[in-house]
C-alpha cells in the first residue's frame, strides 16, 4: 500500500484565527448576526486518491512513534518504548540527545533503564524505584545499580527517609531498610481485622463454677494470663522486637498508605470493604468465547447504582503508638448542602418539598484522572503534611494541613464549583525549605498556578484566559515550569515563572500540540510534538538553544502524501457562548463562487471533555485520513470543540452541567451556518457522525433537532446516561436519584421520538465503557416507536476502541455509504 502515495510538499497555514464576531444575545431566539465572510486557503491538489483500505488499514505503515519518553538520570539521553498495533509487548530504547538513531535495549538491561518514577534521597546522589515489584537503587555518579529486594510479592511504593533509609510497602506491611546496618526493619503491620480478645475473664455462671471448682482449669487461666503479661513486658523492654500489628477493624479496607519523611507517621486513607465496583449482574456477554460458549464478563456498575461511600483518613503515630481518626470538621463547608438547589427543582417535578439540613459530606482523596502523583504530600524536611481532598459530590475540592498531634484538619484552600470540580489541573506540592505551597486552581475560570504559605494569602503566578497544565518544580526550586495555551486555545508551549519575582518566560516556539518534560539538571526540554499533519515526534531542547529532533519515526509513505491541514476557525455564537473553535476541511477544487453547493459532515469528537479543534496532529488520525478523503470526493468537513470540550476554561467546560446534549447541539448549529455562509455548503446536504460522546452526541442532534442533519452515524454511542459510570457521569449530571430531570433531559433514549432522518447506530459487543446494551435498549425502543429510517451494526470482538482494521474499514465503509446516499 506505500507504494501508491506519492511525494507532494506540505501546505501549512498560517497560525490566524478566522472567523466572526462573537455575539451575545439574551436568548435562543434571538435575532443572529450575520456572519463576517472569511478567506479559506485553497486545499492541496492531489492526483493519487485515497481509499478506505488504505485509511483503516494497519496503522503502523503511518510509522510507529515513540511513547511514554522520559530523560536519563544524567540528562544525556532519553528512554521510550515503541509498539506495534496489535503487539502484545513493548520494545524499549535508549537514545543519547547527540546521537541519530536509538539503541534497543536487551531484556537484562532494562532492569536498570534509570526508571521514570523513581525518587531522589535528600542529597539526590541517589534514586530509588521499583521495577517488576522490586526495589532497586542506583548511585548518581557512578550509575551503580543495586537490587535490594527479590520478591514474588510486589512492592508498592518506596520512598527515602531523610536520614537515607529507605522504606517500601509490601500489601498492608510498611518495611524500613537501614542503610547503615542493611537492617530489615518492619514499621507497621496493619490488620484489617478486629483485635484479638487476649485471655478472657470468665463471664458466665457456669463458666465462673469450673474456674470456682476445677484447679486445672484456674491453672492454665492464670498461666494464660501470665504468658501475655510477659510477651507484652517483653514487647516494651526487647528494642529487637518488632511492633505489635495495627488491627483497624473489619469493615473496611485501605486504599493509600503514606509515610512520613522520618517514618514516624503512617496516614492511611479507608473505605467501606463492601463497596464494589460491580454487583453480581454487572456483566457483559462474550458471545465468541475461546472454548465455544458465552462468557460472562464483569464490568463496572452504573451511575445509577454506584453507590460511592467515601474515605476515611487515619493517622498512626509509629513512635508513640497512638491511633487518630481524622476528622474532616476543619474543612471549610464540610456539612454545607450544596445541592440543595437541584433537590428542591427535582422534589418540585414530583409535587414534593425539599428542607434543606446540614450534615457532613462524604469526602475521599482526590482523584485527578492524570496526575502520577499522590494526594498526601510531605514537605521534605519538617513533619508536616497537605492532603488533597475532595466531595464525592464533586463540589468542592480542598487543600488541608494535618495536625499531626490530634488529627485534626485545616482548609489552606477550597475550590468550589457550582457545576463540577475538574478532574484534570490538581498538581500540587511544597516549595522545599518554606512553608509554602504551589497548586493549580480554576477558581479565576481558568487553571493558574498559586503560591501561598500556611500563615498567608494566595499569590497568583499566572493569570490571563489561558490554561495552565503540567507544572514542574525545578530542579533548585528556583522556577516552575508549565505548559499553557497563551497564544491560541489550539497552540501549546513551555513557560517557566520564577518565584520570587513570579516573571513568566516563554522557553518554546511551537505552532502545535506538545507535552514536555524537564530535565533532571534542569537545563533542557524533552518534547513530544505534532503539527497539523505531522505525527507525534520527540524532540529536544536546550533552554535558550535550538530545538532538535530526535526521533524520525513517521513513515516516508505518510509524509510525502500532500495531506490537507484543517483551517482552525472561530465560529461566532447564536446562542451566547464565546466563538465556537473547529477545524475546516475543504474539497478538491474549492470554488467559493461556484453555483453547486457542496455537501458537507460535522464530526463530533468523543469524551466530551476534550480538544481536537487545535494546531497539532489530531488522536482521531483515522478520522484525519477519511475528512481528507471526502474532501476528495467534494465534501466540506468540520470538525467541532463544541461546548463542554477541554482546553477553553471553566466556563466552556461546564456549560454542559445537567444539559447534556442541548448546548453542543446549538454550536452544532452555528458549526451549519457558518459552513453556508463561509464554504458556499448546501445546508440541506449536511450529515454528522462521532463516536463515544460523539455518539451520544448524533443522536442528540437527529433526535432534537431533526431537520438540521440529513443524516447521520453514531458509533460507541451513549443512549442513556444512568447506564454510565459514575466518576465522569456524576461530575455533569449529579447522580440519578438526586437529580433525575437531568437525566431524563440530558439522555437520547428520552428523545428518541424525534428522530426523522436515516440514522447508523454501529456498537462493539464488548464494549466495556459504553455497554453494547445501550445500543439494544435504544433500538428496541426505536423500534417500539416505529420508526423505519434507521440501520445497525454490530461488531462481536470489539471493545469501546475497536482493535481490528476489519472492523475499522467495516464501519466506516457503512458512514461513507450513508454520507453519498442522503447528502448527494
Amino acid at each position: 500500500m506505500t507504494g501508491a502515495f506519492r511525494g507532494f510538499g506540505l501546505s501549512l497555514l498560517t497560525l490566524t484565527i478566522l472567523g466572526g464576531c462573537a455575539t451575545t444575545p439574551s436568548n435562543d431566539t434571538a435575532q443572529a448576526v450575520a456572519p463576517i465572510q472569511v478567506a479559506l486557503a485553497t486545499p492541496p491538489q492531489v492526483d493519487q486518491a485515497l481509499t478506505l483500505n488504505q485509511i483503516m488499514a494497519n496503522p503502523d505503515w503511518m510509522g510507529i512513534l515513540a511513547k511514554g519518553e522520559y530523560w536519563s538520570d544524567d540528562s544525556q539521553s532519553i528512554y521510550f518504548a515503541r509498539q506495534a498495533h496489535g503487539a502484545p509487548t513493548r520494545d524499549f530504547y535508549q537514545q543519547a540527545i547527540t546521537a541519530q538513531s536509538a539503541e534497543q535495549l536487551a531484556l537484562n538491561q532494562l532492569h536498570s533503564a534509570d526508571q521514570q518514577y523513581g525518587v531522589l534521597d535528600g542529597s539526590k546522589s541517589r534514586k530509588a524505584y521499583i521495577y517488576q515489584g522490586n526495589v532497586f537503587v542506583k548511585v548518581l555518579a557512578t550509575g551503580q545499580v543495586s537490587q535490594l529486594t527479590r520478591l514474588n510479592k510486589p512492592v508498592e511504593d518506596v520512598r527515602f527517609l531523610n536520614n537515607g533509609d529507605i522504606a517500601y510497602w509490601q500489601g498492608n506491611e510498611v518495611v524500613r531498610i537501614h542503610q547503615d546496618s542493611g537492617l530489615i526493619e518492619q514499621l507497621a503491620l496493619i490488620k484489617m481485622e478486629n483485635a484479638p480478645k487476649g485471655v478472657q475473664e470468665p463471664d458466665s455462671y457456669i463458666a465462673k463454677q469450673q474456674h470456682r471448682l476445677i484447679q486445672y482449669v484456674a491453672m492454665q487461666q492464670d498461666n494464660a494470663k501470665h504468658k501475655a503479661a510477659y510477651k507484652e513486658e517483653l514487647a516494651k523492654a526487647d528494642p529487637t522486637m518488632a511492633p505489635e500489628p495495627w488491627y483497624l477493624g473489619d469493615a473496611e479496607t485501605i486504599l493509600e498508605k503514606s509515610l512520613s519523611p522520618d517514618g514516624r507517621y503512617l496516614i492511611l486513607s479507608l473505605m467501606d470493604k463492601s463497596y464494589s465496583w460491580r454487583s453480581e449482574h454487572d456483566i457483559m456477554p462474550n458471545y465468541l468465547g475461546k472454548d465455544g460458549y458465552v462468557d460472562a464478563v464483569p464490568v463496572r456498575a452504573r451511575v445509577a447504582e454506584d453507590e460511592n461511600p467515601g474515605q476515611r483518613l487515619v493517622l498512626l503515630d509509629l513512635a508513640e503508638r497512638q491511633k487518630h481518626d481524622v476528622t474532616i470538621e476543619g474543612l471549610t463547608g464540610f456539612d454545607e448542602d450544596v445541592l440543595a438547589s437541584v433537590k428542591v427543582e427535582n422534589a418540585q417535578a414530583k409535587g414534593e418539598r425539599y428542607k434543606s439540613e446540614k450534615q457532613p459530606r462524604k469526602i475521599q482523596l482526590m482523584q485527578d484522572w492524570g496526575w502520577s502523583q499522590s494526594a498526601i504530600q510531605w514537605h521534605n524536611q519538617d513533619n508536616q503534611v497537605a492532603i488533597m481532598l475532595e466531595a464525592v459530590d464533586n463540589k468542592d475540592r480542598w487543600i488541608a494541613s494535618l495536625d499531626l498531634n490530634s488529627g485534626k484538619l485545616a482548609t489552606e484552600h477550597r475550590l468550589h464549583d457550582d457545576a463540577w470540580v475538574n478532574y484534570n489541573f490538581n498538581q500540587f506540592g511544597w516549595l522545599p525549605n518554606s512553608d509554602k505551597l504551589y497548586y493549580l486552581s480554576e477558581e479565576t475560570g481558568y487553571s493558574h498556578l498559586y503560591l501561598k504559605s500556611l500563615v498567608g494569602k494566595p499569590q497568583a503566578l499566572t493569570q490571563g484566559k489561558f490554561v495552565v497544565s503540567d507544572i514542574t518544580l525545578g530542579p533548585k526550586a528556583q522556577f516552575i515550569y508549565y505548559k499553557a495555551n497563551k497564544q491560541h486555545p489550539g497552540i501549546d508551549n513551555v513557560y517557566r515563572v520564577e518565584i520570587a519575582t513570579g516573571e513568566s518566560e516563554q522557553l518554546t516556539q511551537w505552532n502545535g500540540q506538545l507535552d514536555y518534560s524537564l530535565s533532571p539538571d534542569g537545563t533542557q526540554l524533552l518534547l513530544n510534538a505534532s503539527r497539523r499533519t505531522e505525527p507525534s515526534e520527540l524532540f529536544v531542547q536546550p533552554i535558550g538553544g535550538e530545538l532538535k529532533q530526535l526521533t524520525h519515526y513517521t513513515s516516508d509513505a505518510f509524509k510525502q502524501y500532500a495531506w490537507q491541514a484543517p483551517e482552525v476557525v472561530a465560529v461566532a455564537s447564536t446562542h451566547g457562548a464565546a466563538d465556537v473553535y473547529a477545524r475546516v476541511y475543504l474539497p478538491q477544487g474549492y470554488d467559493k463562487n461556484n453555483a453547486h453547493k457542496y455537501p458537507a459532515v460535522i464530526f463530533n469528537h468523543g469524551a466530551g471533555y476534550l480538544q481536537n479543534a487545535h494546531y497539532g496532529f489530531s488522536g482521531y488520525f483515522r478520522e484525519f485520513m477519511f475528512h481528507n478523503l471526502l474532501t476528495q470526493q467534494g465534501y466540506v468537513v468540520m470538525d467541532m470543540d463544541y461546548r463542554g470540550s477541554k482546553g477553553y476554561g471553566r466556563d466552556w467546560r461546564t456549560a454542559v452541567y445537567r444539559n447534556m446534549g442541548h448546548p453542543e447541539v446549538e454550536d452544532l448549529k452555528d458549526g451549519v451556518s457558518w459552513m453556508v455562509a463561509n464554504a458556499n455548503v448546501d445546508a440541506n446536504k449536511v450529515g454528522t457522525y462521532g463516536g463515544s460522546y460523539g455518539g451520544f452526541l448524533t443522536f442528540m442532534a437527529l433526535f432534537t433537532e431533526p431537520e438540521l442533519f440529513q443524516a447521520g452515524a453514531a458509533l460507541r454511542p451513549v443512549t442513556d446516561w444512568a447506564h454510565y459510570n459514575a466518576p465522569y457521569t456524576s461530575n455533569i449530571l449529579n447522580t440519578p436519584d438526586v437529580d433525575a430531570i437531568a437525566y431524563e433531559r440530558s439522555s437520547p433514549i428520552e428523545h428518541a421520538q424525534g428522530l426523522q432522518k436515516p440514522l447508523l447506530i454501529m456498537s462493539g459487543v464488548l464494549d466495556d465503557n459504553v455497554f453494547f446494551q445501550d445500543s439494544v435498549r435504544l433500538v428496541q425502543r426505536l423500534i417500539e416507536l416505529e420508526k423505519p429510517m434507521f440501520e445497525t451494526a454490530i461488531y462481536p470482538v470489539e471493545p469501546h476502541g475497536f482493535r481490528q482494521p476489519s472492523s475499522w474499514l467495516d464501519e466506516y465503509r457503512r458512514i461513507y455509504k450513508l454520507f453519498e446516499q442522503e447528502l448527494k
